[in-house]
């Protein structure tokens, strides 16, 4: 999927948080968004997901098909950032099974196959409640690199994932890059962006 970013900039009242982002991202490409908290890093991914709409500039989303209406961007995405909620009151095989009520899991998946690929297949009987914040997080980016889109995005990835989970991320996300436009947004932290070839500083767009 191409990404056009039309000289694109957002403010909140009369504070701009950042303008005249101009650039064109093309599919394969893995792009990292950088910046500290505050910065707008979070803001641009939403933007891109098609879930805010710039100030000014336009977003043009595009495949070999044709162009995307911003209201359907999200039939071509896949995301995981830290205010996604899941059902808690759920087992993981209960998640994935109303998650593919809205989008299929990549090589036809079933949910069992998706808790054993995550390595949670001892737990995917188990209500969510009982997950530790990493087990919940492996539960989120599965679904994010694992669903079937052409657009992940991806915010500040390894947040409470330890030193194995986040290996388990980083070749989860070298297997299943290929035909795919990837962002990711993140505090500089190169477990997360390991894969990206392009960056954009927000700060640079004051």
């Amino acid at each position: 999927m191409i990404v056009q970013l039309e000289n694109i900039g957002k403010r909140y009242q009369r504070e701009w948080i950042f303008r005249r982002v101009d650039t064109v991202f093309h599919s394969g490409e893995a792009v990292a968004i950088l910046g500290g908290n505050g910065s707008g890093k979070s803001t641009l991914l939403q933007m891109i997901s098609g879930y805010l709409s710039p100030s000014e500039g336009r977003i043009v989303w595009e495949k070999k098909s044709g162009k995307i209406s911003p209201d359907l961007v999200f039939q071509e995405m896949t995301w995981c950032t830290p205010a996604l909620q899941l059902f808690e009151d759920l087992t993981l095989e209960e998640n994935v099974s109303f998650f593919l009520q809205f989008k299929n899991l990549r090589h036809t998946m079933s949910a069992a196959d998706f808790a054993e690929r995550i390595g949670l297949k001892a737990h995917q009987h188990k209500t969510l409640h009982h997950y530790s914040s990493g087990m919940k997080q492996r539960v989120k980016l599965g679904l994010a690199i694992l669903g079937q889109s052409e657009l992940l995005l991806l915010d500040e990835p390894t947040s409470h994932l330890d030193a194995a989970a986040i290996e388990w991320y980083q070749q989860l996300l070298r297997e299943e890059k290929e035909g795919r436009t990837i962002f990711i947004a993140s505090n500089r932290e190169e477990a997360e962006t390991f894969l990206c070839t392009r960056s954009i500083v927000v700060q640079d767009f004051k």
